[in-house]
């Protein structure tokens, strides 16, 4: 791999032999995996690299450089593994649940867990409206991951109740971030969140840079939060 070295040096996150070599099996098997798993629609090695990879470890610089970056974290919603697995990878101490809710992504993420010997992942096959009335699930977390899982008013009823008081959601969004930002202040004020902080990411490559929102958790999310499976999405806050 040439551009991921590159990156990250940009990013002043050193990555060992090793890691590198991880990224390297992960970017083959997500080659090799995507057309029966539907992992991603890129086929260009490059382009993975710089939208998968690259960007996330430009979130993981953006959510440690305001001292956000926390552990243990979940990442919703993760498809193929974006952000967390390239994050997990960058930061093997970090503790994390990978939870899918299609099941041939949920398998490749156990296979390449296995076989890049990844330790703290627990992948789980299911939904954030069920996995967040588990009792050991609800409050748990100190970091909720999300990319281009909802819209934030959407998002902020999934991803809140996984996270204990003071814990952080980040979520990568597009040039509709503002927008999102006050269509979602109903349901920050019903769930409990409240938005720290709105920046641009580091680009990593052509193209405008996707803005980081981070909401931080203030007060508790109510037991009726989040609403049965569908319910947020088909009727927002």
């Amino acid at each position: 791999m040439d551009a991921l070295p590159a990156v990250s040096k940009r990013l002043s996150i050193g990555l060992s032999p090793e890691q590198l070599q991880a990224f390297d099996i992960y970017l083959s098997r997500l080659l090799i995996e995507s057309p029966r798993a539907g992992l991603t629609s890129l086929t260009d090695r490059g382009a993975i690299q710089r939208r998968h990879f690259a960007e996330s470890l430009a979130l993981l610089r953006a959510l440690e450089d305001a001292g956000v970056f926390a552990s243990p974290a979940i990442d919703i919603g993760t498809g193929a593994g974006f952000p967390g697995l390239p994050i997990k990878i960058a930061r093997p101490a970090l503790e994390l649940t990978l939870l899918e809710a299609t099941g041939k992504k949920a398998v490749f993420l156990e296979q390449i867990v296995r076989e890049l010997g990844l330790q703290n992942v627990t992948v789980v096959h299911g939904r954030a409206e069920d996995l967040a009335r588990d009792p050991a699930q609800r409050g748990r977390y100190r970091l909720a991951l999300a990319r281009a899982v909802a819209p934030l008013r959407t998002l902020v009823e999934l991803a809140l109740p996984f996270l204990r008081i003071g814990g952080v959601l980040a979520t990568p969004k597009g040039s509709a971030a503002p927008r999102e930002v006050e269509e979602a202040a109903q349901a920050l004020a019903a769930c409990g969140g409240t938005v720290e902080r709105v920046q641009p990411l580091a680009a990593a490559g052509p193209g405008p840079a996707p803005t980081l929102v981070v909401v931080r958790k203030t007060a508790e999310t109510p037991e009726r939060f989040p609403r049965r499976a569908g319910t947020p999405s088909r009727r927002p806050l």
